[in-house]
This record gives structure tokens, sequence and C-alpha cells, in this order.
């Protein structure tokens, strides 16, 4: 009996070797969260960013809120002209890093704000941030007059006078205003390849135009290359405008050029200035 209990409770080498690791690996178990509580004292809560987001709410008046993403810096509202202010003074005002670079970016393109409502064309400037510093800017330099040019008269050396525009666009200008008769809308240098939206906005306030300088065509007796040099219309649209007019006679009125099939109503419109019917 006693010798079969032996056997039954004897350990192997083998077996002995797992015990101890086994119990070895136990008590490091156990013994970690202690070890790791020694080394690793616990982070202090610091509620002074907390402080600091609620003390940028105070000048959020009647319910406005800014868009500035960088709470950590206490808004402090001031007098200000925008066209002088540094990238820092921006931040003081409650604007993020991102706004405060792209009025940056538009000043050294050679950006100005004339009026107060002239920040809100900046892209990233909200409805709410306008509101909240409009009451704080100052342009005494407002009354300053601005040379306005009429572009369907200038020549390259007057419009290289506006901000943003050198030689190079100035040739571009004026090679687009001879090749579709003139300009009737500002907006259309936006078609000038090159001229984007941001560098509309510098000199929007610094052109106009006399659309009654535009050389207009008289579409019954246009020719292929008289049509074909307004971008607005594809060779196709050219030789339907031409077969339909050979077709059914002359156009009396722009209503008659609806009914050429592949023209739409949009094109018309952008044509509508330059056409003559007799």
């Amino acid at each position: 009996m006693i010798p079969n209990l032996k056997n039954y409770l004897s350990l192997s080498k083998k077996e002995w070797n797992g015990l101890v690791v086994l119990v070895s690996l136990i008590i490091l178990t156990m013994a970690a969260p202690s070890v790791y509580s020694l080394f690793h004292k616990d982070k202090i809560i610091n509620f002074s960013e907390f402080d600091k987001a609620a003390a940028l709410l105070k000048y959020n008046k009647a319910g406005v809120t800014s868009s500035a993403g960088n709470l950590g810096d206490t808004v402090h509202l001031f007098k200000f002209n925008p066209n002088k202010l540094s990238v820092q003074k921006w931040l003081q005002l409650g604007l993020s890093e991102r706004q405060a670079g792209m009025i940056t970016h538009y000043l050294e393109k050679g950006g100005h704000f004339y009026k107060k409502a002239d920040l809100k064309k900046i892209y990233s400037i909200s409805e709410a941030d306008y509101t909240r510093l409009a009451p704080y800017i100052e342009l005494p330099d407002a009354e300053e007059a601005i040379p306005v040019i009429e572009l369907n008269h200038a020549d390259s050396a007057s419009l290289t006078r506006l901000k943003g525009i050198g030689p190079g666009f100035a040739m571009r200008i004026i090679r687009y205003r001879d090749k579709i008769g003139g300009f009737h809308s500002k907006q259309q240098l936006k078609e000038v390849f090159g001229i984007d939206e941001e560098h509309y906005l510098l000199v929007e306030k610094q052109v106009k135009v006399n659309a009654s300088l535009l050389k207009k065509l008289n579409i019954n007796k246009a020719t292929f290359d008289d049509l074909r040099r307004y971008p607005y219309l594809t060779y196709k649209q050219v030789n339907a405008i031409l077969q339909y007019r050979n077709e059914h006679g002359d156009y009396e009125n722009l209503a008659d050029m609806e009914d050429v099939a592949i023209l739409d109503k949009a094109t018309l419109q952008k044509l509508k200035p330059y056409l003559v019917f007799k």
C-alpha cells in the first residue's frame, strides 16, 4: 500500500521543473501590480486646460461660438487693424492657427481689408467669428482711394498695377479680352487661365467694366471662325448653329437658337451679351 502511494505521489525531474516554473509565474503575476505601482506614479489630473476653455466661453457673447481650435490660449479681445496683425495676435483674438495662417497668406499675396465685411471673404472665417470680432475692427485707412481700372480699355501696363497681376497675367487678360470681344462682367476674369477665386478677390474692387465697349457679332452673318473664338462653344455646337441657320433661315432672336438641339440655356446666356440678330 505505502509503496504504491509513494509511486503515485512521486514526481519526475521534468514534472518537478514544470511545477517550479508554474509556481514562479503565479508569484510574479501576483507581485506585478505592486512592482508597477512602485515605479509608476499615477498622473495627477490637471484642470488648468478645462479652466482656460471655460475662460474662452466668457467671450462668446449672446450664444456666439468661436470656431477657434486652440482653446488652450485665453481669448483677449481688443481693437485691431486686420491689415497689420501678426499671427500671434489673431490667436489671442480666438482664431485657430489655420485661420490666422490663411489671413496672413491672403495679405502676403497682396490682399487688403478695405471694410469690416471683407474679413468674411476669408474662407475659414465663419459668420460667428465675424460677429464676435466685427465690433473691434478698426480700419483707419478705409477711406483711401482705390485705383479702379476699366478692363475693356486698359493696356498691359495699367493691368500690372492691380494686386497680384504681373506682366504674364496682364497679357493673358488682354488676349482673352480680344478673343471674346471684351468683358461684360468683371466676374469673367475668372475665365482667364490661372486666375482663380483667390486672385479675383484681390482685384475685385480695383476693376470695373464698361459693357458698351463690347464687340458684338451678327449671328446671321457669322462664319465658323467667328463663332469658334468663343470658349463657350464646342466645334459640334458651332457646326449645329450654322447648319440650323442654313436649313431654317436667319435667327430672329435668342429664343430661336434654343431650337438648336445641342445648345443649352446656360451656354446661350454666356453668348447673349455678344450677339446681335440684325
